[in-house]
């Protein structure tokens, strides 16, 4: 038996006209590698989507720990912080997609969902779907096969659909779930830290900054984070420092004075310590050498 759907001939696409995604890289995180994490940090005009697809851990997304698990996706808008809390004993496998030039209707610029939706969505029956794509996405790319940035592109389309179900679906199943409201001293001191962490602050400083003391001032922020507020200054400069290494070519040295510290040798030490490896290693593993199409490779070799 023959069984044909019809598309509805109302059916319009929410990305037309200004609101044209880009896709801009994607990764695939195996579980081994996770114990070198993606440390504290933040993206100012694109969205991250990552698909948990296997292992747990507790991750610090904006101010608060989330317990994250196989099926879980992660919606980090732009100007959210988050820090990958992992380790050899909770190693995460997952693929994340990173998005540019979003303009959804109603929403902040580059958002995909509303500020207020949260942050963490299990897929449930849209997990395979998923992986799927993401898998297909990451595969396509790396591989350099031929067309394959307009291939991943349309299917980026179908993931952030996807996306957006799995979002509406959790929002109408939790409507009278009670939100707790975020200490607002403790948002004053994360809003500071990150406005400031490039500066050479203090637990000091920031008490007089803030007009509190300083021994409050940090009770007040680790209840709510989990981390004294030293610790996530730390942390807050590691993560930064890993964009700057993995998106751009600038020597280890800027680097390391641009996100707040005065001598590569105590940044190399910082790093390495929160990382599990140098900043350069870092860099030198982290990004994937786009193979050559096997037509090329045929073609160099009858050449030589």
């Amino acid at each position: 038996m023959n069984v044909q759907c019809f598309v509805k001939k109302d059916f319009q696409s929410v990305f037309t006209g200004k609101n044209n995604p880009k896709l801009l890289y994607v990764s695939d995180i195996r579980p081994d590698t996770s114990a070198h994490p993606r440390v504290m940090h933040a993206h100012e005009d694109f969205v991250e989507l990552i698909l948990i697809c296997s292992g747990s851990s507790e991750y610090l997304i904006h101010d608060k720990k989330y317990k994250v698990q196989q099926g879980d996706l992660l919606i980090y808008n732009p100007g959210v912080v988050h820090d990958e809390i992992s380790g050899s004993d909770n190693l995460v496998g997952s693929y994340c997609i990173a998005v540019g030039n979003l303009h959804m209707p109603e929403l902040k610029e580059y958002a995909l969902i509303p500020q207020d939706a949260g942050f963490v969505f299990p897929t449930g029956e849209h997990f395979e779907p998923l992986k799927t794509l993401f898998e297909m996405m990451f595969r396509s790319l790396s591989s350099g096969e031929i067309n394959a940035e307009a291939f991943c592109h349309s299917l980026m389309h179908a993931v952030l659909v996807k996306a957006l179900t799995v979002v509406g679906v959790k929002a109408s199943n939790n409507e009278e779930t009670e939100v707790e409201e975020p200490s607002i001293l403790g948002q004053r001191i994360k809003e500071y830290i990150d406005k400031n962490y490039t500066e050479p602050i203090t637990l000091q400083s920031m008490g007089e900054a803030l007009n509190i003391s300083p021994y409050y001032l940090s009770h007040v922020f680790k209840e709510m984070s989990g981390y004294s507020p030293m610790q996530y200054l730390l942390r807050r400069r590691i993560g930064e420092a890993q964009t700057l290494l993995i998106s751009t070519d600038l020597p280890v040295t800027t680097i390391a004075g641009m996100v707040g510290y005065d001598t590569q040798s105590y940044f190399n030490l910082q790093f390495s310590k929160n990382v599990g490896m140098p900043p350069k290693k870092y860099r030198q593993n982290y990004l994937v050498e786009t193979r050559q199409p096997e037509k090329k490779r045929r073609k160099k070799k009858k050449e030589s």
